[in-house]
């Protein structure tokens, strides 16, 4: 695995100690059973996958290098590079600006930009009519493409699809930009459709099935098919693709209940003309944070914290699945742990931040916490919540101590 350049101060004493040593003993990723660090009056469940992934530390490296390279350039995002506010300020700290929000909202008009500047390509790549412009202001844009490897993948498989005449079902959240991007490469190739999640799927399958009406299908994806998509003609032939930060097990239950759908309308015979098997669209790096956090459920804890960008929809999920049997706090950084008592947490369900929410206590006896992190998630941010907790402790075992099995 290639080893990239990063800020130092993206990376941390302890995590990073943690992560070189269970790489050495588990170079193939076949356990995911989490690290366990005591320091007497508390122990951390660490995940063993979590933070940032390939697709990140590529988009990070490449970034610093475009502000490394052109001094005195104007240098521009075109919009959040991943989704955690820290890294998103040390870009703006370093002069970059972004073009848009997350949402698309324009925040820099296009007719500001001038084939002089430097635009980076964010890793959830961007869509076909944004290269068009940039394109057309002669603006180079292969140079700073830190489009993730696995979205790109995603977008050859559609185009593969749309050869064989499959319609091209996205997994992902409509205003999402990676769903965004992938909706507009996918459109170029084939008719496509968006869907968040197994109800609308179901509601889908309700079309095919031809119990719901094609103005029905309208009305219920309005905004979210390509333009001429036709539910009688192009829902014959299908194949699912996802945005990869979406759950894996999700996109397969989608991808299995289409396809008993397709059975139920076309039978056996000829199944593989209907529906293609798309497994290889999963992104590795998301199956194996969810498979750690899979491996977190079978511990016993009192609680678990999950760090990350309170937009990002990998981090997102593995709040998702803790909480399921955890008390479970989603926060982006040690500064929401207000002491020992108080919390502030992002309620992913009215997606919004509590703040000064009842946390820990009773310090007076041993506590077991899970750890976990967003892949869009700096390392030594997580380092900075395991200090902070560990500043409300009396009689803790010092760090280097603990840590002294993990000496590379």
């Amino acid at each position: 695995m290639k080893q990239f350049e990063i800020p130092d101060f993206y990376r941390s004493p302890i995590i990073s100690r943690v992560k070189m040593k269970r790489k050495m003993e588990d170079p193939r990723k076949k356990d995911f059973t989490p690290t366990v660090l005591q320091f007497g009056p508390i122990e951390f469940i660490i995940a063993r996958h979590f933070g940032f992934c390939y697709g990140v530390e590529n988009a990070i490296e490449i970034s610093y290098k475009a502000i490394h390279d052109n001094p005195g350039k104007r240098i521009f995002l075109l919009s959040q590079m991943i989704h955690n506010p820290d890294v998103n300020a040390d870009l703006l700290a370093n002069g970059v600006q972004f073009i848009q929000d997350t949402d698309g909202k324009q925040l820099i008009e296009w007719e500001e930009i001038s084939s002089d500047d430097v635009v980076i390509i964010p890793a959830f790549g961007t869509t076909v009519e944004i290269e068009s412009i940039l394109k057309a202001k002669n603006v180079c844009i292969e140079q700073y493409n830190t489009t993730c490897p696995f979205v790109e993948k995603v977008w050859n498989r559609s185009e593969k699809l749309g050869k064989t005449e499959h319609s091209i079902i996205i997994h992902g959240k409509y205003n999402h930009e990676e769903t965004r991007a992938t909706f507009s490469h996918s459109q170029q190739n084939a008719p496509a459709i968006i869907l968040k999640d197994l109800s609308e799927a179901q509601f889908l399958g309700e079309v095919i099935k031809g119990k719901k009406s094609k103005s029905e299908f309208y009305a219920f994806f309005d905004g979210k098919y390509s333009t001429g998509f036709d539910p009688d003609i192009h829902l014959t032939k299908i194949g699912v693709v996802n945005q990869t930060t979406m759950l894996a097990t999700e996109t397969q239950e989608i991808s299995d209940y289409l396809r008993q759908v397709m059975l139920a309308v076309h039978g056996d015979g000829n199944i593989k003309n209907h529906i293609a098997d798309t497994r290889d669209t999963l992104c590795y790096a998301t199956n194996d944070n969810q498979s750690a956090t899979y491996g977190l459920m079978e511990e016993k804890a009192d609680l678990a914290i999950v760090i990350g960008g309170y937009n990002s929809s990998n981090t997102t999920h593995l709040v998702e699945l803790l909480e399921t049997k955890f008390p479970t706090f989603f926060i982006k950084s040690q500064e929401e742990i207000t002491s020992i008592s108080s919390i502030n947490s992002f309620n992913i369900h009215s997606n919004k931040l509590e703040e000064n929410i009842p946390f820990i206590t009773n310090i007076n006896r041993s506590l077991r916490v899970i750890i976990t992190s967003g892949a869009s998630c700096p390392d030594s941010i997580v380092d900075g919540v395991l200090q902070r907790l560990l500043s409300y402790f009396p009689d803790t075992q010092p760090i280097d101590s603990v840590l002294k099995s993990f000496q590379p």
